[in-house]
């Protein structure tokens, strides 16, 4: 069973920095795109960047774009989300995603990803 922890989130004041981190346990991970989503406190959950097996493709809500970055590292299963210039409206519990696939592929359907973190908190003061 694959298994997704996410950790790095925290309170931050606003033009500030935070680096979150989704660990994978259970598979292979270099066979796996990733999805970073977020839930924003009475809002559904929104997709906010996608990472292909490779790495080589990535997507970005528009929203985020410019100042997310999503990257991973395939020899410690993890994928990680870089944002800078955080914002009062980025504060949400933020989810990551697997999906296994055989072709190079990214996501930003949440119904596309089958394995599911249990979100971390971020929290950012204006």
């Amino acid at each position: 069973q694959v298994q997704l922890i996410e950790s790095g989130g925290g309170l931050v004041q606003a033009g500030g920095s935070l680096i979150l981190s989704c660990s994978v346990s259970g598979s292979s991970f270099s066979n796996y795109a990733m999805g970073w989503f977020r839930q924003a406190p009475g809002e559904e959950r929104r997709f906010v960047a996608a990472l292909s097996q490779s790495g080589i493709m990535t997507h970005y809500d528009e929203s985020v774009k410019g100042r997310f970055t999503v990257s991973r590292e395939d020899d410690k299963s993890t994928v990680y989300l870089q944002m800078n210039s955080l914002k009062p409206e980025d504060t949400a519990v933020y989810y990551c995603a697997a999906r296994r696939f055989n072709t190079e592929s990214m996501f930003i359907e949440q119904n596309m990803y089958n394995f599911w973190g249990q979100g971390t908190q971020v929290t950012v003061s204006s």
